[in-house]
């Protein structure tokens, strides 16, 4: 999709004409008769037009609340297809406001081919709100037609200007298409069925990336796992028959290294419940989006890789495999140890996923980061606490939290803050082990963030994201059309682009 951003003076309607977009889309705000763009959209209008306009907006009983839009077609002048969206209150219009408006608006425009899109924005900064609509317009027409025998793709956009912005934004457009293509990336992933992402397509993503963007990749294999000692995330991998990939791809900027970073990714591309199987409305058909988090933050690198930014060094992991039952697999009962020594006894073979976090972390810590962020589809408990909506935050650092949360406000992705009571982890102890692989079902989440801390460089900031409710959606929301989300892409690029933590390696 071509997107450019216009500063042009909104009440000249030859310029408007010369456009040539084939639709017309303006923001309009709740009780403001008054303001210059509802003044404007009467220039543009013949008297017959506004006759109708009003008398339309008086029958569907349009004020200009948010989530309203209303499509009027125009016989004979250019745009032909006009446009109307509302932002609530002017105290309401934040950047959400703007994603959600022009995802209506690029929807009712989609079949004239290009729009102009003109919001009220004079109190939001412009390169913010630049990205958040270059983002919306480009991640509410993502299609995926992949597995279809006979593609039927929707009408899309092919052209966006932003009117009223000015054109020193055009950097944050480019941002915007980076970011967006780790998004759909990250999506396709997570949507692709189970015998397609498999752990080796999950290697071979990686390795695609590091081709096209000159990263360095590194790929172990069962052995060289063995070798370093990771018993937790091979005791999950040793049920199925596809070899397990532990992924490990890395950024690193021209010129000096101010800060370095690990993003730690759930990489389950299909997870049975191994012997505690999956039963009884568990949504089994459904586990192929337990690499989620495998999803996001190769979709991270993606956009990174494109961007390029200096000074910062990420590192990504991903320890992928599948956990199924064959006569090899892991019994509930099993003691297996970890890369750090630990031993774990596994009480649920259905809470693989931190087993294979825990050598992943263990990975991350030993290349000397400033931070560590994990992120997975961990736990059915924090979907109970949180909804779909909002994923969990737990992190040992109040300064990587905040940088995150504040992040995720800027992405449209939102995040909850949880705790994490150290009196918790009594739930997980073991009479014969130093771990337990779950706790008692209260608290579900916060046993799962503690398990996991285990397993983090003491001092060492650490951050962990639980997207079990936010990286699939059956009905879309926002931006998100129906399906894998790609949630977690545009959280952590920003938060790598503008606040990850300086770093203190020389």
């Amino acid at each position: 999709m071509d997107v450019r951003c216009r500063s042009i003076d909104l009440n000249d309607v030859s310029a408007l004409q010369g456009l040539g977009c084939g639709a017309l889309a303006v923001g309009l705000l709740a009780n403001q008769p008054n303001h210059p763009l509802r003044q404007a959209l009467d220039l543009w209008l013949n008297p017959d037009e506004r006759t109708a306009l009003q008398q339309r907006l008086e029958q569907r009983r349009f004020k200009g609340k948010a989530g309203e839009c209303l499509c009027l077609e125009r016989l004979g002048p250019t745009p032909g297809t006009l446009i109307l969206v509302g932002l609530g209150e002017p105290a309401d219009v934040d950047l959400n406001a703007v994603r959600q408006a022009t995802a209506l608006a690029c929807k009712a425009a989609a079949p004239a081919g290009s729009l102009g899109l003109a919001l009220p924005l004079e109190a939001l900064p412009p390169a913010a709100a630049a990205l958040a609509a270059v983002e919306a317009a480009r991640l509410v027409q993502f299609q995926d037609q992949r597995f279809k025998s006979e593609a039927d793709p929707s009408p899309s956009l092919t052209t966006l200007v932003l009117l009223g912005l000015p054109a020193d934004c055009s950097p944050e457009l480019g941002r915007a298409a980076a970011i967006c293509n780790g998004v759909e990336l990250a999506r396709e992933l997570v949507a692709a069925p189970p015998n397609v992402a498999t752990p080796q397509h999950l290697a071979d993503t990686a390795a695609a990336i590091a081709r096209e963007h000159g990263l360095e990749l590194t790929v172990l294999e069962r052995h060289e796992c063995q070798a370093l000692g990771m018993g937790a995330y091979l005791g999950v991998a040793q049920g199925s028959d596809l070899p397990p990939k532990f992924i490990h791809l890395t950024y690193r900027p021209t010129g000096e290294v101010k800060r370095r970073v690990a993003l730690v990714g759930k990489g389950l591309t299909f997870d049975s419940g191994g012997y505690n199987l999956k039963v009884g409305g568990a949504q089994i058909e459904m586990m192929k989006y337990d690499m989620g988090g495998s999803a996001a933050v190769i979709g991270a690198m993606r956009a990174i890789a494109e961007l390029r930014p200096s000074g910062l060094e990420v590192h990504m992991i991903v320890a992928a495999c599948e956990n199924m039952i064959n006569g090899n697999a892991v019994h509930p009962g099993d003691i297996v140890t970890a890369s750090n020594g630990k031993t774990i006894e596994i009480n649920n073979t259905d809470a693989e996923g931190r087993l294979t976090l825990a050598d992943a972390l263990v990975y991350a810590c030993r290349l000397e980061p400033d931070a560590v962020v994990d992120l997975a589809t961990l736990t059915g408990a924090c979907v109970i606490a949180l909804g779909d909506d909002i994923a969990g935050l737990w992190s040992n650092n109040d300064g990587l939290a905040t940088a995150l949360l504040g992040a995720a406000e800027a992405s449209g992705e939102s995040l909850w803050r949880m705790p994490l009571r150290s009196s918790y982890k009594d739930g997980l102890k073991s009479s014969l082990a130093d771990l337990k692989n779950t706790g008692p079902r209260p608290g579900g989440s916060i046993t799962a963030a503690l398990f996991l801390q285990d397993f983090i460089s003491k001092d060492l900031p650490w951050a962990h994201l639980d997207i079990a409710g936010t990286v699939w959606s059956e009905k879309g929301r926002g931006c998100d059309p129906a399906g894998a989300t790609g949630f977690g892409v545009r959280t952590l690029a920003n938060w790598l682009l503008d606040g990850a933590p300086t770093s203190t390696a020389t």
